[in-house]
C-alpha cells in the first residue's frame, strides 16, 4: 500500500562547594544566596553544568544575586547531600541542573517551603519549584535535517548519555529531521543510534565515560556513519578528537555553541545544537530577585530562543547556500508550528 504522510505537533514530550565574592543586589530588591547543585561531569564539562552555572555568574554580575556558588556531584549520591548542605547555609535559591536530581529536589523543596528551587530539565514539584525545561527536539530536527543533506556515506550517527527523557529529545528530534529529509528529497539516509519506532538506542551508561565514548564513536563510524550527535554532555569532545583522528566524521555539538565550550574542535563541527541554560536560570533567578517568582514553568522554544542552532564561522563557507536556505526556513516553520514532526501513516 502507497504511504501517504501527515505532520504532526510532536514535542517529545556535583562535594566540594566554590564560592565567588558578592555584589550587592539592587537597593530595596531581593537580595539572594544562590547555590547551584551540579550534576556529575564537573563544572568545566564544557556542556550542561558548565553552561547553567554561567546563567548564575550573569545573575551575579547584573546585580540579581547577591553570590553564588556550586557544588559538584561525583555520583548520584552527592546529590541529596549537596542540596542538603545548601539548606543549611541558608541559601535562598537553589539551583539543581539535571533531571537526575528529581528526588532530591522533591524532598528538599517539600521539607524547606520557604526556599525557592529552580530544577533544569525538571518538571513541576511544588509551589516553590520552578522547572526550567527547553523543547530540544526543535533544534535537532534541523540539525538532523543537515546532517542528511552533507551526508556523504548516507548514515549518520547520534548517541546519549543516559536514556533518560531529557536526552531522547534531541536523539528524536534529530531521528526525525533525517526522515523530513528523505522524505522532501526521496532519499533514504540511515540513522545509526536511534530508533524512532522503538524509542530504544545506543547509551554510555552515564556522562563521565570517555573510554566508552570513544568505543561508541568508532564504532559508529565503522557502521559507516560521517556525522555524529553525541547527548552525553562533555563527552562530546571525546568524540570531535576522534574525528579529528581519523578525519571520518563530523560532530554536532550539543548545549553550547562549540567556539564558547570547545572551540579546537571546530574545524570538525560544523553545527552546534544550542540551548539556552544560561539564560533559563538567568530569567529564574531573576524573576525571584523581582518578587515574581512562580512555579509556572520556563520553556525555551525556537520561537522564543531559548534553542536555537549555531553554525560554526569556519564552515560557513563549506554549506551549500541552498542547504542553508531550507534550514532557515526550516527554523522558521518550526517556530512558528508548521512543522514539528513527521508520521507516517499508511
Amino acid at each position: 500500500m502507497k504511504k501517504s504522510f501527515k505532520f504532526v505537533v510532536a514535542v517529545a514530550a556535583t562535594s566540594l562547594v566554590a564560592s565567588v565574592a558578592v555584589t550587592p543586589a539592587a537597593q530595596g530588591a531581593t537580595k539572594q544566596k544562590v547555590c547551584v547543585a551540579l550534576d556529575t561531569a564537573g563544572i568545566n564539562d564544557k556542556s550542561f553544568n558548565q553552561s547553567s552555572y554561567e546563567g548564575a555568574k550573569m545573575a551575579l554580575s547584573r546585580g540579581f544575586a547577591s553570590s553564588i556558588k556550586y557544588a559538584p556531584a561525583k555520583s548520584n549520591a552527592d546529590y541529596a547531600p549537596n542540596i542538603a548542605k545548601f539548606i543549611a547555609e541558608k541559601c535562598t535559591m537553589i539551583i539543581g541542573v539535571g533531571f537526575l536530581l528529581g528526588d532530591a529536589i522533591a524532598a528538599a523543596a517539600k521539607a524547606n517551603p520557604n526556599v525557592k528551587f529552580g530544577f533544569v530539565d525538571g518538571w513541576g514539584l511544588g509551589n516553590n519549584v520552578k522547572a526550567i525545561t527547553y523543547k530540544t527536539d526543535e533544534n535537532s530536527f534541523i540539525v538532523g535535517y543537515m546532517a542528511a543533506a552533507m551526508s556523504k556515506t548516507g548514515k549518520v550517527g547520534t548517541y546519549g548519555g543516559l536514556p533518560i527523557p531529557t536526552v531522547t529529545i534531541f536523539m528524536e528530534g534529530y531521528a526525525n529531521g533525517v526522515a523530513h529529509y528523505n522524505l522532501i528529497k526521496n532519499k533514504n539516509v540511515q540513522v545509526l543510534g536511534w530508533n524512532t519506532e522503538t524509542k530504544t538506542g545506543t547509551f554510555l551508561g552515564g556522562f563521565d565515560d570517555t573510554t566508552k565514548a570513544l568505543q561508541t564513536s568508532i564504532s559508529l563510524e565503522q557502521q559507516g556513519a560521517d556525522f555524529i550527535f553525541p547527548v552525553a554532555g562533555g563527552m562530546q569532545a571525546t568524540t570531535a578528537a576522534n574525528s579529528q583522528k581519523t578525519k571520518k566524521s563530523s560532530v554536532i555539538w550539543v548545549d553550547a555553541k562549540v567556539m564558547n565550550t570547545g572551540r579546537q574542535y571546530a574545524n570538525v563541527t560544523p553545527v552546534s545544537v544550542v540551548k539556552g541554560l544560561a539564560e533559563g536560570v538567568f530569567a529564574t533567578i531573576k524573576e525571584a530577585h523581582d518578587g515574581k517568582f512562580s512555579s509556572k514553568p520556563y520553556v525555551g522554544t525556537m520561537a522564543n530562543k531559548g534553542v536555537s542552532i549555531a553554525i560554526t564561522p569556519a564552515w560557513n563557507n563549506k554549506i551549500p547556500a541552498k542547504l542553508k536556505a531550507e534550514i532557515n526556513q526550516l527554523s522558521r516553520d518550526i517556530a512558528a508550528g508548521r512543522i514539528l514532526a513527521l508520521d507516517p501513516i499508511e
